[in-house]
């Protein structure tokens, strides 16, 4: 088979089912805002002697119409309000479960996964594979994806893997690849994103950011699938380039120095304005190339499902790419509701917005975040 890095040519795989899990709980944007400032409040009345005595700076509230402007995000869903909500703690109440009951991001697994597998028309036996592709994942081992194999009750392998915010689209390369040499037949991809358990609810600069989700996809052989039904995967690229602009330090080492436990790293950091600046030409250079790579030109999409993360760098990804401002039909929008799922954004994107295609439509999906990396997945309806 013909074959670069980063592109398959040959169409044997395409996508069948979605999936969607979203938590219940809901926190607006005045919420957050109404929270935060009240912990501003609590921090500078405690420490206002420090203060006046120059020796820490005061906290700066944080408001509405900033987050708006700044990002595009109106609210998140979360897998615990009360606790973030909580100027004491800001962070979710998540209990910890025994090893005898499923963890909670199997829980969200196998509820978006059951979704996809109905919308595909099958069931876990049609299934041989099942990727959990996350940003943080909830223990090391044993892997959370052969927990979710278990819950669902499929017979064949499973892993988990981290790409961060290109997650998805990484896994889907994997899953494609999978279908592809015949490793198996079908293979589910799921996104369990709790990014509220590692954001920094009490930073200014980012505490709006995360929201709570996880999506499925299935991937399978296109000819198992009746025709007119599903997305053909035309292609996949993904690329990755070393960047410390968006970091989270934690991990199963930091015990081993103890001066750095509870340290703002421990979270999610980034330098916003330099990722802006440095991956948004990035993203739209490597759907440009790969849809040369496929004989495609931009005026051929019909949809871009990109990452969810900010209004502002999805505005400017598929201007350079369309070389004009897309419509919201041809780029949608999802985060003004459920803020940055990390990789489940471009899927929910996806998943609510494919339905309107008829055959021969073509999209992409598009990923990008921490790495830096990107991730890219060009699709037509069949």
């Amino acid at each position: 088979m013909s074959r670069t890095v980063g592109v398959l040519r040959e169409h044997h795989r395409h996508y069948h089912g979605t999936g969607l899990y979203t938590p219940p709980a809901s926190i607006s944007n005045e919420e957050l805002v109404a929270s935060f400032n009240r912990y501003v409040e609590l921090h500078n009345e405690r420490n206002a002697h420090a203060i006046a005595r120059g020796e820490i700076d005061p906290l700066q509230p944080s408001a509405v119409e900033f987050i708006e402007k700044a990002s595009g995000i109106k609210s998140r869903h979360v897998m615990d309000k009360d606790g973030i909500l909580d100027p004491e703690r800001m962070c979710p109440r998540l209990p910890e479960r025994s090893n005898d009951e499923p963890s909670i991001q199997c829980d969200m697994s196998v509820a978006a996964a059951r979704e996809a597998l109905a919308q595909a028309g099958r069931t876990p036996e049609d299934v041989d594979a099942v990727i959990v592709a996350c940003s943080n994942l909830q223990r090391a081992y044993p892997a959370v994806a052969i927990e979710v194999q278990e819950a669902l009750g499929i017979d064949g392998f499973a892993y988990d893997m981290n790409v961060a915010c290109s997650s998805a689209t990484f896994g889907i390369q994997a899953a494609a690849n999978a279908v592809e040499n015949g490793t198996a037949r079908a293979v589910l991809v799921i996104s369990p994103e709790i990014c509220s358990g590692h954001l920094n609810f009490r930073d200014r600069d980012s505490h709006f950011i995360f929201g709570d989700a996880c999506t499925a996809v299935l991937v399978e052989r296109d000819d198992q699938v009746a025709a007119g039904h599903g997305f053909e995967v035309l292609g996949t690229r993904l690329k990755t380039r070393f960047s410390n602009n968006i970091r989270n330090n934690f991990g199963f080492l930091n015990r081993g120095d103890e001066s750095g436990i509870g340290k703002p790293d421990k979270l999610f950091v980034q330098q916003g304005r330099k990722v802006f600046k440095e991956v948004s030409p990035m993203v739209a250079e490597l759907i440009v190339s790969h849809l040369e790579s496929l004989s495609l030109k931009a005026e051929d999409l019909r949809r871009m499902w990109l990452h969810q993360a900010n209004l502002n760098m999805n505005q400017l990804i598929s201007r350079r790419v369309l070389g004009r401002d897309a419509t919201t039909d041809e780029a949608p929008v999802i985060l003004d509701e459920y803020a940055n799922t990390s990789s489940a954004g471009s899927i929910i994107a996806y998943h609510q917005h494919k339905d309107d295609f008829t055959p021969g439509d073509l999209g992409v999906i598009c990923s990008f975040g921490a790495g830096y990396s990107i991730g890219s997945v060009v699709v037509r309806k069949r």
